[in-house]
């Protein structure tokens, strides 16, 4: 049986990192791709953190956890395979690149709400509850 190759519209990973900025910006959806353009020439956060990770990509540390709050930030060629800590407002959830995310966002990826699982009434939630017997 053949393994399935993953790609983002006819391309391959090795294929996308090759390309520029520019020539991703005009594969990702509308949305997307007006918001990089607007991230790249008025975001100081994102043109930061894009240089935060070609630093750490020179210097062979590309497997650390790349810390960051922007969970605005539309995923790029350039990070996949890389591991990010998005924050959801209390802590950072970890996050790893894969060809699947690209063009959505790192907040997509890091809820900022969990699951409530209700149990049973407490004791002094209503007036009845109150003669319910405690194990």
């Amino acid at each position: 049986m053949a393994t399935k190759i993953e790609t983002f519209r006819g391309k391959t990973q090795e294929q996308l990192q090759k390309l520029s900025f520019d020539e991703f910006s005009q594969m990702a959806c509308s949305r997307s791709r007006r918001a990089m353009k607007r991230a790249q020439k008025n975001s100081p956060a994102y043109t930061n953190l894009i240089k935060k990770i070609r630093k750490l990509k020179e210097t062979g540390k590309s497997d650390k956890v790349i810390k960051t709050r922007l969970r605005e930030a539309v995923i790029i060629p350039e990070w996949l395979g890389l591991k990010f800590g998005v924050h959801n407002g209390k802590e950072y959830k970890p996050v790893t690149i894969t060809i699947e995310m690209l063009g959505r966002r790192l907040g997509e990826f890091s809820f900022t709400t969990g699951s409530v699982k209700h149990s049973g009434p407490g004791v002094g939630a209503t007036r009845g509850s109150k003669f319910v017997p405690l194990k």
